[in-house]
């Protein structure tokens, strides 16, 4: 039986290049980026051009990039740093009720420490509306949090108007670009972000490797404490190897980004088309103009997550009903809740289907015969 991965959306294989280069630097470089010595200078060489190379892809200056774990603590930075230095200026946050986990389970931690949190709602495509975002500013409001691209549906936010909003306000602008990093023409600067998380593992890379972009001159607390690695906002030994993962998989994407994108396009096309030509019930969750070309989540009448996912898995589709943070548990989507409503059919029939690296059309078009077979079986 051949098995098909449509599940990139919750992280993606590690590109042959980039595992070669993790490799030799796994094999040579092995001193302390810290070590003012020749074996310390080499690994320090390494950390400063990844740095070099991800900064440039966003249009950031090179002591702005802060190299973490992934998009969890890059958030978490953001956010915690962010409120607890300038709770002098106020203690008031917005963000929107579809944001990662990473990001709402912070903001409650936020509010369980003395700070108001607005969660904004969203329309039936999952875009927040800027007017709503207008409305909730105040005048003690210091951090505005939304995420670039939303990782269950896909919806791409109006990231550069609400950047144009906030340009003279106090509040900083925090946005979670861990889905949308890669396929999207980001720059910090035209778009008036002050921070930024990534993850590398979304991208081709490794795991347990990401960013922050800081803007020079924001306030930022740091939490962990140690050395003075990072700027002093994040203590410990760099991982050399896979931040230089990180770089070949940022210098890969970005090489033919806008082709990627088009491929994409096509390929979540094709996917739609074949689910039309089995002649089944279906209807595709998200925005048609705003959106992700490489996720696509669809809600299919009559049927049951949980028994689709495993009726597509017995038949080689490995797929999900939204973010891996909570596909484990099969728990109701916070983000089709939102869209939707609390009672709503798509919170129990929709499946997310997300392509990458290695899907070529011949496969869209098998996974899209095994979906139809898979709806037909469940709904007879």
């Amino acid at each position: 039986m051949n098995k098909f991965y449509a599940d990139y959306a919750a992280t993606s294989p590690i590109h042959p290049d980039v595992v070669e280069e993790m490799t030799e630097v796994m094999h040579r470089i092995y001193g302390n980026p810290s070590s003012i010595h020749a074996y310390g200078r080499e690994a320090r060489k390494i950390v400063d051009d990844a740095r070099t190379v991800i900064a440039k892809s966003i249009n950031a200056n090179f002591n702005e990039i802060i190299f973490t774990s992934g998009g969890t603590e890059s958030d978490n930075m953001a956010l915690i740093g962010t409120a607890f230095a300038n709770k002098d200026k106020g203690k008031h946050i917005i963000t929107t009720a579809v944001e990662h986990h990473a990001v709402l389970h912070t903001c409650e931690f936020l509010e369980q420490n003395g700070f108001e949190v607005t969660y904004l709602p969203v329309d039936e495509t999952g875009r927040v509306s800027v007017e709503d975002v207008k409305k909730a500013l105040r005048d003690d409001t210091i951090l505005v949090s939304i995420m670039f691209a939303n990782n269950e549906v896909g919806t791409i936010q109006p990231i550069t108007e609400i950047g144009q909003l906030l340009k003279d306000h106090q509040a900083y602008f925090h946005t979670d670009a861990v889905q949308a990093y890669g396929l999207l023409p980001i720059d910090v600067k035209e778009m008036n972000i002050d921070l930024l998380s990534v993850s590398a593992h979304k991208i081709n890379g490794p795991k347990g490797i990401g960013f922050l972009y800081e803007k020079a001159g924001v306030r930022l607390q740091p939490y962990s404490f140690g050395g003075e690695q990072e700027r002093k906002r994040r203590a410990g030994t760099e991982n050399v190897p896979a931040i230089a993962g990180f770089k070949k998989a940022v210098e890969i994407i970005m090489a033919d980004r806008q082709k990627k994108y088009d491929f994409y396009v096509q390929l979540r096309e094709k996917f739609i088309e074949g689910l039309n030509e089995e002649a089944i019930n279906f209807k595709v969750n998200g925005s048609e103009n705003y959106c992700l070309p490489h996720i696509v989540n669809i809600s299919f009448p009559g049927t049951e997550v949980e028994a689709f996912l495993v009726n597509l898995d017995l038949e080689g589709v490995s797929a999900s009903s939204g973010s891996a943070c909570t596909a484990g548990s099969l728990e109701p989507s916070h983000v089709l809740s939102a869209m939707f409503g609390a009672e709503s059919d798509e919170l129990f029939n929709s499946i997310r289907f997300s392509f990458g690296l290695g899907t070529t059309m011949e496969d869209v078009e098998e996974i899209a015969k095994i979906t139809a077979k898979v709806v037909k079986r469940l709904t007879n």
